[in-house]
Order: C-alpha cells, then structure tokens, then sequence
C-alpha cells in the first residue's frame, strides 16, 4: 500500500486536500474531484465533525469509487493516527514531523508524509525511515528553500503544501525545483465554492490543474 499510495502521488502529480464540516458536501466534493481524475485525495482531520465524516467517505468510496487512495491530513499525535486508521485511511499526513505517528506507520507499513520546514526536522524524519516529505508552509518555503537543500537528501521525496497556487508559473516553479507533486488546498477546493455547492466547478478545475501539471512533467 505505501508504495501504491507514492506511485499514484507522483502520477497524478498532486494531492488535493480539504476539509467540510457538513457530511454531505464532503461526499459531493469527494465524487466531484474523483470523476475529474483523482486517485488519491487527503481529508483533513480539523473539527469534531472531521472522524465522523471521514468513516462516510471511506464507506462512499468504498461502495463507489474503485481505486481511490484516501488518506487524512492534519494528524498531530498517535491517538488521531490509530483513530483513523481504525477508520480505514489508506495513509497519513502532518503539519509537522511527529515521531509516534512516523513509528505506528512504519510498524504497519503505511505512508506517511511529515510536515518539515527545516533541514533538522527532514533529517529527524529521515532517520526514522520516512521517505516522503511535505514542505510545510509552501509559500513561506518558496521553490528555492527546496532547490538548495534537494541534494543533501537524494533519496527523499518532497511535495509542497499550503499556498500553492493553480497557475501554471507557481506550480512549474515547484517542479523545476524538484517536487515529485504539489499538494492542493484553499486555491483549488475553495471555501467559496464549497459554500455555494459548486460541483462543477470543482471538477473542471481539478481537470483543468491536473492537465497542466502532466503538461509541465513532460
């Protein structure tokens, strides 16, 4: 499963995540950006309502939706990680590297991605076996953060999240710093548009995002 849920990041070359307190806006995104092409989608662990809704995405993907990795973000501690995972996520992310959660993935095989914004928390990271690193905040990091540290880790993987944007500038600037992929919140799943229930819209970005990044990898 780890390496199922690397590869499918990588191909698709981004990681939407998004949170809603309503269970059922959350399952209409969850169908919005799966029909738009997306095979692997992060749900943010924030508010009461967050396990709950999540055990309905699992349950509606499970029924509906053949091939989608669906993980958590936002897990801060491992009372959040066995929670989930008892709920059927397929991998975890963090805002920043937390050893508990780093030691029950690797003890179940699972990915899981830290968030890191200093050389000393990747190389904490590292040494625990992670391989797969979330520069955390992105637009505070910028793509040079990461050109001048990529080749004190040749074996690790990094994707940018929080601030990145759907332009074909901001997000070619990530890769030709070498991201493997971009992970893709507010600017893409708006509060807006989950407010106004504006499906379509969701999707056609979702299309339209995920087209420009295989055009920027090739």
């Amino acid at each position: 499963m780890k390496h199922q849920v690397v590869n499918t990041i990588i191909e698709q070359g981004m990681l939407p995540l998004y949170f809603n307190a309503d269970e059922q806006v959350s399952v209409d995104i969850l169908k919005a950006i799966y029909k738009a092409g997306i095979k692997a989608v992060e749900y943010t662990n924030r508010g009461e309502a967050a396990l709950k809704n999540f055990k309905k995405l699992v349950e509606v993907r499970n029924a509906e939706m053949p091939g989608l990795l669906l993980g958590v973000g936002t897990i801060k501690n491992l009372q959040q990680a066995e929670d989930y995972i008892s709920a059927g996520a397929d991998f975890m992310v963090s805002p920043g590297y937390v050893k508990e959660v780093a030691d029950k993935a690797n003890s179940i095989g699972m990915f899981y991605a830290p968030g890191c914004m200093t050389p000393t928390e990747i190389i904490a990271a590292e040494n625990n076996a992670v391989t797969f690193i979330k520069l955390f905040p992105g637009n505070m990091l910028g793509p040079e953060f990461l050109s001048s540290i990529k080749e004190i880790f040749p074996k690790l993987l990094f994707m940018p999240t929080g601030g990145v944007d759907t332009t074909r500038e901001n997000i070619e600037g990530w890769f030709k710093a070498g991201v493997c992929a971009v992970g893709m919140g507010s600017k893409l799943i708006s509060k807006k548009l989950m407010e106004a229930k504006d499906y379509a819209t969701i999707e056609s970005s979702t299309r339209e995002v995920l087209s420009l990044i295989q055009s920027i990898k090739k």
